[in-house]
């Protein structure tokens, strides 16, 4: 579209057809499908759920109410849904409502079409204006959506208040011609949704005694949580029956998934001073914790846990790493299993406790979140830990726990430079010859992070024993500990 143009009579020279926003999502939804296009990028995992019930709400010029737990990425597909706008659309110039000058609605841009005509000035509007997100807290009031009589305009204009010019207009009619977002929709007052009946169904806005004829044309997204119909409030069933699709959204049902979402979402590594490697592992951890997190006992489920727990938990995770690096002068370093420690306070601000949780600790409920992980992935790389086993049964960690046995002291150090933290793995020769054996194939920068990992998963298998230094983690044989402890 010729953005050049700003005369009424020109852009209707030019062969302009005016759309509805509906129409507009609809027909470039239509030519994104057509040429195999990725509607919504950067949405993982929904491709063969959400996306297609998005797509078919948006090509029957539905509204949309997304319902799912927190972190569930709905607010970044609201967003995502401007792509799908008109690059361009003209506007009245001046006009507060965005008034389309093939049918203006509000006031202003009706007197000033019927002075000037075909010369009536026209602005261009981009996309990325057309966003408007509002979230619905209880002190909303119909005044912020709809609007309210402005004394002060009434005044200036010299105007009775039976005079339609003196209403100040709220979000909703400023956003006619945009996608409209209200999130987190039960927070809304019953009184407040009711208002917004007319508006979704028929356009009437109604201000203080005025009842006033806007054929608003918005696209509706909201969103909301299924804890909010229980806990905080609810959506009044005329509103929801106005509302043309509920779609339901959902976590991440694998690792690899979620690992793509969190490797999108936070910062980018190469801002850093040091250059911080990742072994896989370490990233199968933590998200593998989430997962752990949504099944745990201590955890409460109906709140959910969000992906943004993973997204914080992993800059904590290189944040540890990059410190050290920076204590000890290096300007390169590798993630180790105990920095997993540090993501611990982006852990406790994420979850929500249940009765016991909460008499065990935020703390605890971190530790036992990242045990659990560690224990559900170690049989994944290493032969399993039976608790019981027959009399004289060897096992492949037999000579590993003897070596703690016999040794007087082991201990990992938080701060230690990369050289004396590998030499001191390297060192426990047991361990060693077992990653020979079991991952022969795991590469060279990787290998004292899998070496960390089969010792803290003995100590939670209750092979070995661990506790705090002032320093870092000393580990020992876990009969040796006892005997040390009578």
């Amino acid at each position: 579209m010729n953005t050049s143009i700003n005369t009424f009579g020109a852009l209707k020279a030019s062969g302009y057809i005016s759309k509805s926003i509906k129409n507009e999502l609809r027909d470039n939804l239509i030519v994104s499908i057509q040429e195999g296009k990725n509607t919504f990028p950067g949405m993982h995992g929904y491709e063969d759920t959400v996306i297609p019930q998005l797509e078919r709400a948006i090509l029957s010029k539905h509204n949309i109410n997304l319902l799912g737990l927190r972190g569930q990425g709905k607010t970044r597909i609201a967003r995502l849904m401007i792509n799908l706008l008109d690059e361009y659309i003209p506007v009245v110039a001046g006009s507060e409502m965005n008034d389309d000058p093939f049918h203006p609605i509000s006031r202003y841009a009706r007197d000033l079409m019927e002075e000037k005509g075909d010369d009536t000035p026209i602005t261009w509007l981009h996309r990325s204006d057309r966003f408007f997100e509002k979230l619905a807290t209880p002190d909303v009031t119909i005044a912020d959506l709809i609007g309210d009589i402005d004394p002060i305009k009434a005044a200036n204009l010299k105007l009775s208040y039976a005079d339609e010019r003196v209403i100040h207009f709220g979000m909703i009619p400023r956003a006619n011609r945009c996608l409209f977002v209200i999130n987190e929709l039960p927070d809304l007052q019953a009184r407040i949704q009711v208002a917004l009946f007319n508006i979704l169904e028929e356009g009437d806005v109604q201000i203080r005694g005025f009842k006033l004829r806007l054929p608003l044309d918005l696209q509706f997204v909201f969103t909301a949580n299924p804890e909010d119909y229980t806990n905080r409030g609810s959506i009044v069933t005329p509103l929801k029956d106005r509302i043309g699709s509920q779609i339901l959204t959902h976590y991440s049902a694998d690792i690899q998934t979620a690992k793509k979402i969190t490797k999108q979402e936070s910062e980018k590594l190469e801002d850093r001073l040091c250059a911080v490697h990742v072994p896989e592992l370490a990233r199968d951890i933590l998200e593998q914790i989430a997962f752990e997190a949504r099944q745990s006992e201590y955890i409460d489920h109906k709140s959910g846990v969000s992906a943004r727990m993973s997204i914080t938990a992993f800059e904590n995770l290189i944040s540890t790493a990059e410190r050290r690096a920076l204590m000890n002068g290096e300007t390169k370093t590798s993630v180790r299993f105990s920095d997993l420690m540090g993501m611990i306070p982006s852990i406790t601000g994420k979850v929500e406790l249940v009765y016991e949780g909460e008499q065990e600790g935020t703390a605890f409920v971190a530790n036992h979140l990242i045990a659990e992980a560690t224990k559900t992935l170690f049989v994944q790389y290493f032969p399993k830990i039976e608790k019981l086993k027959k009399q004289n049964q060897e096992t492949p960690y037999d000579e590993i726990i003897n070596w703690f046995f016999e040794a007087d002291a082991f201990e990992l150090t938080d701060e230690s430079n990369e050289e004396t933290y590998v030499n001191a793995l390297l060192s426990v020769e047991p361990l060693v010859i077992l990653l020979n054996k079991y991952q022969p194939k795991v590469a060279t920068i990787d290998v004292p992070f899998l070496m960390e990992f089969v010792l803290w998963a003995l100590v939670e298998f209750k092979q070995l024993s661990k506790h705090r230094t002032a320093g870092g983690t000393a580990f020992n044989d876990s009969f040796n500990n006892y005997i040390k402890g009578l």
